[in-house]
């Protein structure tokens, strides 16, 4: 590396910077709760029975036995989901008093406080966009319909500067693409780009043009560069599964959890995974992966961001390629309301509209 930054000492230094911030930020993902009132069409949570996989725990004070033993393994940064999170905030703040990095997947539907979750950072799911939002997440457990999702996420969380939308891009959604980071924009949000898999199809992560929906993010990301947090490489990777070395899959998803007894040898195939990393059930059991094991269908965005960042080896060829796994780098990080990458990261909340009932 000392060789390929040698003339360029702006690369050198913003290589230094990202790594020596990533060093300090180590992950586990965790459930803390199964229920949500949404049953969303293709939710991997539920279409593979997970919220029946588990007990969830509900008393605070195992809860924060759990906390404390994370954060003496060495655990730094967790992810919570569910079910949703949003429902049960007294879990989500055994965590914000434990651990010094928190995140939270929420459907947007309930708020999140700011007050007490100041650098929590707040993850909104939005599927598709457009009408098709409502089309695959507007789902009651009941059965019954409701629609005006999005619309609905914006006002609970407009100006809120700790979330990032977490849009899922699918093909059928390319029309509402860009209409749809606008609105995201005016709201005072920012947005990351992931990928829709339809779990219920028999080719969930099938495209008929990955090209055209490759090029559609990428012009929208550089349009909006204040707004979408990404970059091409990602955008490509994420949609097509591939990078110049290799293929997403089981045997090189680093996002597996790494005390499950089912991984031996895939811990012992040489493909890097994510140090410590593990994902936790509801009744703190270890989970096979960060989301449902079915990895065929997985697209997982921060499964994704991670293969590119473990495998930084892979962009030691060139000063060009270095640069480009910088860059996705520090993308990574300007999702996170905790980074120092996020500019708007541990400033007061002003004018932000106030907690929707």
């Amino acid at each position: 590396m000392e060789e390929l930054t040698r003339s360029e000492p702006e690369l050198r230094d913003r290589l230094q910077a990202v790594r020596a911030f990533s060093s300090g930020v180590r992950s586990a993902e965790v459930f803390i709760t199964n229920v949500c009132n949404l049953r969303c069409k293709g939710c991997w949570f539920f279409e593979h029975d997970l919220d029946k996989a588990a007990k969830e725990v509900r008393d605070l004070g195992t809860l924060r036995t759990f906390a404390q033993q994370l954060h003496t393994s060495g655990t730094t940064n967790v992810l919570l989901i569910g079910g949703e999170p949003a429902l049960v905030p007294d879990r989500i703040a055994v965590f914000v008093e434990t651990l010094p990095y928190v995140s939270v997947v929420s459907n947007g539907t309930r708020p999140i406080s700011y007050e007490g979750f100041e650098n929590l950072q707040v993850f909104v799911s939005l599927w598709g966009g457009g009408p098709i939002d409502d089309e695959l997440r507007g789902h009651r457990p009941g059965g019954r319909r409701m629609t005006g999702l999005f619309d609905l996420g914006l006002r609970t969380y407009r100006d809120d500067p700790r979330v990032v939308w977490v849009y899922t891009v699918s093909e059928p959604g390319l029309p509402h693409l860009e209409t749809t980071v606008r609105a995201i924009q005016d709201n005072g949000n920012q947005v990351v780009f992931g990928f829709y898999s339809d779990y219920g199809a028999d080719n969930p992560t099938g495209v008929q043009e990955s090209d055209r929906l490759v090029g559609e993010m990428t012009r929208v990301w550089q349009a909006h560069p204040d707004t979408v947090i990404g970059h091409p490489y990602y955008f490509n990777a994420l949609v097509t599964g591939r990078t110049h070395w290799g293929t997403f899959g089981y045997d090189t998803c680093p996002s597996i959890s790494v005390d499950h007894e089912a991984h031996t040898d895939r811990l012992d195939n040489g493909n890097p995974v994510l140090r410590g990393f593990n994902t936790y059930r509801a009744d703190h059991t270890v989970q096979f992966c960060c989301t449902s094991g079915n990895c065929d269908g997985c697209r997982d965005s921060q499964a994704m961001w991670s293969w590119m960042l473990v495998n930084m080896h892979q962009f030691l060829d060139s000063p060009e390629r270095l640069r480009t796994w910088v860059e996705m780098a520090e993308s990574f990080y300007r999702q996170y309301y905790w980074s120092p990458y996020r500019p708007s990261g541990h400033r007061t909340r002003s004018g932000a509209a106030a907690d929707a009932e």
